[in-house]
């Protein structure tokens, strides 16, 4: 089963079933209000919603167009966002570039962090940013969206917590993170509002792909219209989507609605780091990665950050080669504030 959130001006949206082909959706109004009403009573819910997916399946005429352009993140706003770091490679990257040790605790804790979730950016909207000298960048992942987990829960108490899969863009602004993470006390300017694919989807909807806590296919990132990345979700993911559930609710409860973050996807090439699609490797998920391997190399980094008018696309294909959750596809917008609705 597939869902979205379509913009109706309202802030959480119109939920909808999506049909396999993510050609046709159909509404739910008398079933849920939203996406997060759906999993605030997901076992009540399911029955109900998959007769509608198979509807429209069998029904070529039921439901309307769906147009993932006019869909916002599938829950528009959360009750929490968590993003984890689960391909160490990324993190032990980072390190070398500046020198410095990779603790070994690191291959056995999850680092997380806990995002804004209030202001979600729609899948096609733009990335606003009032400064390039932030240093823009994406960060193509996969995320969850569970239901209630228990403080203290177990692999497999995690791994039936998860409802739905959906891709995440975790926008970050390098040029902010050395100095907030400088104070010792994590993320906050560095990390703006984050979009989703257009689509989530249910665990069945991705068959084999779906080991029950890792998704293993390629992500897909194109960077201003060129292939930037195809690096696999389901290699070199240290921590699987279990374990970063665990890490989340060790001493906190999670609620339903609750979205876990991967962190940016990313492969080794070997016992080295990765290479460029051009140089024969997987690509990379985050322009920030190109940059360490860069400095490792060379000294210095080469690739800039993204500029105004610089787009990405994040999206992943089924064996088949078909969409399976839409595409992100964002353009990098500067900020211009209206003076009138200063206070």
């Amino acid at each position: 089963m597939k869902l979205a959130t379509l913009k109706d001006g309202s802030r959480d949206g119109k939920p909808v079933v999506v049909s396999k082909d993510l050609s046709r959706c159909a509404a739910m109004p008398e079933i849920a209000a939203n996406l997060q009403a759906a999993l605030d009573n997901w076992p009540d819910i399911v029955p109900k919603l998959t007769k509608i997916a198979t509807r429209l399946v069998e029904d070529p005429s039921f439901g309307e167009k769906f147009d993932e352009k006019t869909a916002h993140s599938p829950l528009p706003r959360a009750y929490q966002w968590a993003d984890g770091s689960a391909y160490v490679n990324h993190v032990e990257l980072v390190r070398k570039a500046r020198n410095a040790e990779m603790p070994p605790s690191f291959w056995t804790d999850p680092l997380m962090y806990q995002g804004g979730s209030d202001s979600f950016l729609a899948p096609h909207d733009p990335i606003v940013m009032a400064d390039e000298a932030y240093g823009i960048d994406m960060e193509g992942e996969v995320a969850v969206i569970v239901g209630d987990v228990p403080m203290g829960a177990g692999l497999e108490q995690a791994r039936a917590a998860i409802r739905l899969v959906m891709l995440a863009n975790d926008v970050s602004l390098r040029g902010l993170i050395p100095a907030e993470l400088g104070k010792g006390f994590g993320f906050f300017h560095a990390k703006p509002s984050s979009a989703f694919s257009p689509v989530a989807v249910t665990l069945d909807e991705l068959g084999d792909a779906w080991d029950g806590a890792k998704l293993h296919l390629p992500l897909l990132v194109d960077y201003n219209g060129a292939p930037f990345g195809k690096a696999n979700a389901g290699i070199d993911m240290t921590f699987d989507f279990a374990e970063l559930i665990v890490h989340a609710a060790k001493t906190r409860p999670l609620g339903a609605g609750a979205i876990i973050g991967s962190g940016t996807v990313s492969n080794k090439l070997g016992d080295g780091p990765g290479k460029a699609i051009s140089e024969g490797g997987a690509g990379f998920s985050c322009i920030a990665e190109v940059r360490m391997i860069e400095t490792i190399n060379g000294g210095a980094p080469a690739t800039p950050f993204m500029k105004f008018g610089d787009t990405v696309r994040i999206e992943m294909k089924d064996k088949g080669g078909a969409s399976i959750f839409g595409a992100i596809d964002q353009v990098v917008e500067q900020y211009h504030p209206d003076n009138s609705k200063d206070i």
